[in-house]
């Protein structure tokens, strides 16, 4: 998941080449607003979940939490709306994997921890570095969510690929794998309008393509904007939720 991150990140791997362009913001999330997933998860089978996908869905609740953590706290550094948009999103993710944690009586490994608080020591490290880097620079603020955008398509693929035969986990991870898909298409599109062309750290160059030169993607019930309206150029949809203000 997002375990590979940390050790490519410790060494400082973001490779840039510059472009023009300026000003920001961007489409935010279309994948499906909750309430369509919890209600099409109802209406799939409850089957036995073996012990890869309870390790997948326990990291996973962990990791979309990271990702809201850190455009949460990117958004009160740099003020920009594509951070604001996309932590939005992610609670989002966050609540979907709680809708499976809860169908299987899977412990959460959330809680009640506030931003910035992992169970999982490895997502802790990656979060102060995530920090650390963000904090830096308005364009590395962007860097590090493309980054997580990409690993996050990766892990979510291997866990459907190797992990998943369960229908409604499958399905969730689609889901999610679909919004991280346009949330890498707004950071990519928010670093070129910082002067900054964005060059793929994990997807193959033929993956990142296929990506960026494809238009932002709906969820299955046909919703745009992943908060339930449609979105505007900054990600903004109707009825969303408070900024991070979820566990």
């Amino acid at each position: 998941m997002l375990r590979s991150i940390y050790t490519l990140l410790a060494l400082g791997i973001f490779s840039l080449a510059l472009m023009s362009c300026s000003d920001s913001g961007m489409e935010g999330d279309h994948s499906e607003a909750s309430e369509d997933i919890v209600a099409h998860i109802a209406d799939l089978p409850v089957e036995d979940v073996n012990d890869a996908e309870v390790a997948g869905l326990v990291y996973m609740r962990e990791e979309e939490k990271l990702a809201r953590d850190v455009y949460s706290m990117m958004y009160a550094k740099w003020d920009l709306r594509v951070f604001e948009n996309i932590s939005h999103s992610e609670q989002m993710h966050m609540d979907a994997i709680k809708v499976l944690l809860d169908r299987y009586e899977i412990a959460d490994p959330v809680g009640e921890n506030g931003i910035g608080v992992f169970q999982n020591e490895d997502l802790q490290k990656l979060y102060d570095q995530l920090i650390e880097a963000g904090n830096d620079s308005l364009v590395g603020a962007l860097l590090v969510g493309a980054a997580i955008e990409e690993i996050d398509i990766i892990d979510l693929q291997n866990e459907i690929d190797n992990n998943v035969d369960n229908q409604d986990i499958e399905y969730v991870y689609s889901n999610l794998m679909r919004g991280s898909r346009n949330h890498l298409r707004a950071y990519v599109k928010n670093l070129d309008r910082n002067n900054v062309t964005y060059a793929p750290q994990y997807l193959s160059e033929e993956e990142y393509l296929d990506i960026i030169n494809s238009d932002m993607e709906k969820g299955e019930c046909g919703r745009d904007g992943g908060h339930g309206g449609h979105g505007d150029r900054d990600g903004h949809g109707g009825n969303r939720r408070g900024h991070g203000g979820h566990n």
